[in-house]
């Protein structure tokens, strides 16, 4: 049996395109064993084994960022590590590995490497992290995958953003479908939504300001679907148990919904989240979070360029914001038509999950 191993984890930036790719050569390969690799604390440590798919584990073992003691165990710990894959590869007979960033993918590529079967690499981010500049250099031409046509990448091509047939199949011009996927989420079908996340693990300058302008966004006549993010969402929903109009959830199961009934999105610029409202059409205002390598910003760069969405910096983003820019342009149809035409107009490619898996076929054979 041919065993693939997919790398990746600790955000969902991660572990919905590997699941993505995972899924399509399940489909294309159902004889094929693909399980997965990731670390036990996680968040793959739950929703790998829930979509479905094996899920071993290794410990998590950042890249030291200073001189001290963890930069003194740092090269004994990150070589067991190598270890532990290179004997997971042998032991179940893996031949191919494909990472999409995390802590578990530099060992997994170095052990791949080292075993001398094929390595992939896929890129969510519009500037790529430390662990997939590590794979693409590794690897070979055509064996690295990227979301954005700017991305600079050793090896790179650009297929797109491996996301979920139900969001790269979307059509949100069908009205009867929205008004049932309206009526599944609780909303009236005569007034504009608006519908707000930070994510799955919430984005809390964004909760606050809308804690804020709770009270007005009901006024306004415009609908608020405002996903909060796991355990983020009691204050803000003892605070619209009187606004009829202002509904609070924490998480959304099938985000192809949210995006369906969404007049404006309002989000962090994920990767992953500007992929799809982008492949969707939703108009949309991100907010990007401002740590890491500044590649929440670089991933909204295209979008904003070509006007399908706008930008506001995290520490702007205050209360003023909601009232004097959000619900006045929820409610202007023309501008947000022009939006959705603009997202539409880039093009985005929305066949990344089979893109990658005909990649790792033709790794195999080649």
């Amino acid at each position: 049996m041919t065993s693939i191993l997919l790398a990746g984890g600790g955000t969902t930036g991660h572990i919905s395109p590997m699941l993505a790719i995972g899924r399509e050569l399940r489909e294309t390969h159902p004889d094929w064993d693909v399980f997965a690799l990731g670390t036990a604390d996680g968040l793959e440590a739950d929703i790998v084994p829930k979509a479905g798919f094996e899920l071993l584990t290794i410990d998590k073992v950042p890249m030291p960022r200073s001189i001290g003691p963890a930069a003194l165990k740092f090269p004994k710990r990150f070589a067991a590590n190598v270890s532990h894959v290179k004997q997971i590869i042998a032991e179940r007979d893996v031949r191919a590995v494909v990472g999409v960033g995390g802590y578990v993918c530099p060992p997994a590529f170095i052990a791949a490497k080292q075993a001398k079967i094929p390595l992939i690499v896929h890129e969510a981010n519009a500037k790529p992290g430390m662990a997939n500049r590590l794979g693409a250099a590794l690897t070979k031409q055509g064996m690295v995958g990227v979301t954005f046509p700017d991305t600079k990448l050793r090896n790179s091509t650009l297929v797109g953003m491996p996301m979920p047939t139900e969001i790269s199949a979307l059509d949100r011009s069908d009205p009867v479908q929205r008004q049932d996927w309206r009526a599944d989420l609780g909303l009236n079908d005569d007034r504009p939504v608006l519908v707000v996340t930070g994510g799955s693990s919430g984005a809390q300058r964004i909760n606050d300001a809308f804690l804020a302008a709770a009270a007005q966004c009901q006024e306004s006549g415009v609908q608020v679907l405002h996903i909060t993010g796991a355990g983020k969402d009691e204050v803000l929903r003892a605070a619209a148990a009187q606004l009829p109009d202002y509904h609070v959830v924490d998480y959304v199961d099938g985000m192809h919904r949210a995006y369906g009934v969404a007049d404006l999105l309002v989000a962090r610029s994920g990767a992953a989240t500007v992929s799809e409202a982008t492949v969707v059409g939703v108009p949309a205002l991100y907010v990007p979070l401002a740590i890491g390598n500044g590649e929440q910003r670089l991933n909204a760069a295209g979008s904003v360029s070509a006007g399908a969405s706008l930008l506001v910096d995290n520490a702007d983003f205050v209360p003023s914001t909601v009232t004097d820019q959000i619900l006045p342009l929820v409610t202007d149809h023309t501008r947000l038509d022009a939006m959705s035409r603009a997202a539409l107009d880039l093009h985005y490619p929305t066949e990344a999950a089979t893109t990658m898996a005909a990649i790792v076929t033709h790794a195999l054979r080649g």
